[in-house]
């Protein structure tokens, strides 16, 4: 069995847009009007994941993200190219797809509303014919992982927006899929809630071996759970590789950060190949008097802007 579960071969997504005209008769036109334009929100993107790698699908808004795990998930068929995910053609095989993948996307909960957690999960046990012992063994797993009991028995409604995000997460391993695509999985929550979601995420790959594809703004979770990064800019790849090469593409970066006089923190980013740090610091003395410094290496979250920015080019 190939390690590869998922492979996309030179895959484009284009969507036909309206040029739309100003006013009512604008508006009435445009009920009769050809005339469109081609927006290429993929282009060309290759791609291969192995079974079991947690990867950071990242990129700004507007970027092809969305697009591209729509397509992974069966829900848009690619303009060209070749899409295989567990070795199926998502859009020609919705049902068998959907078979082996689960799905978080931001706030749209697939849990229900009025029903304790633990109805959600038998209701979603019969729907995907996981046995008893496999819904037991993986109820087991859930306990080892996490403190579920004082949720199982209160109704989605009812619980916290961290509880909610929990239990879809819990939700969307629970038929053991063989790949889980989760979108901000954690926007929203508190320090705390964001840690206990990250660590479940890690236990549950260790113990599944299930590949997830993570899109999220939040660079703590690339930090804590990925190994490799892939990131996408106007429909394009730019980068594929793990963290560490990716913050070798700065290393002549760190980050400056000055104590003033005032006990505020001054921070900036500065390439020590082009910058001298001393002369800034004295610079920065004849103006204010400086209580403190702090010398950094550049973040993820600052290499990731870099790169949005066009630094890696």
């Amino acid at each position: 069995m190939s390690d590869q579960i998922i492979v996309m071969n030179n895959v484009c997504k284009d969507f036909k847009v309206l040029n739309r005209h100003e006013g009512l008769k604008g508006s009435i036109r445009d009920l009769f009007s050809r005339d469109y334009k081609v927006v290429s929100a993929v282009k060309d993107v290759s791609l291969s994941i192995n079974r079991g790698e947690i990867i950071g699908y990242l990129g700004p808004n507007g970027a092809g993200k969305s697009t591209t795990i729509k397509m992974m998930t069966g829900v848009l068929e690619p303009t060209s190219g070749e899409i295989i995910v567990n070795g199926t053609v998502p859009y020609k095989d919705r049902t068998r797809n959907c078979e082996n993948i689960g799905v978080v996307f931001g706030q749209r909960s697939q849990l229900w509303w009025s029903l304790p957690l633990v109805e959600s999960f038998k209701l979603l046990r019969d729907i995907y014919l996981v046995d008893k012992k496999d819904y037991d063994d993986m109820m087991e797993l859930y306990r080892s992982l996490v403190d579920i009991e004082p949720i199982l028995n209160k109704p989605v409604r009812q619980m916290s927006l961290g509880q909610r995000t929990l239990s879809d997460i819990l939700a969307a391993f629970l038929h053991n899929p063989a790949t889980v695509f989760l979108d901000e999985p954690t926007i929203g929550l508190d320090v705390s809630m964001k840690a206990k979601i990250r660590e479940l995420i890690l236990g549950l790959n260790k113990e599944k071996k299930t590949t997830v594809i993570l899109t999220t703004h939040d660079m703590g979770d690339v930090d804590a759970l990925c190994k490799r990064v892939v990131i996408i800019d106007k429909g394009e790849k730019i980068y594929d590789n793990d963290i560490s090469h990716l913050k070798s593409y700065f290393g002549s970066y760190r980050t400056l950060r000055l104590k003033l006089a005032d006990d505020t923190w001054e921070e900036m980013v500065i390439d020590e190949s082009k910058t001298d740090i001393m002369e800034i610091i004295t610079k920065k003395q004849k103006e204010q008097r400086i209580k403190d410094i702090e010398l950094q290496d550049i973040s993820t979250e600052e290499v990731i802007k870099k790169i949005y920015e066009g630094g890696a080019a």
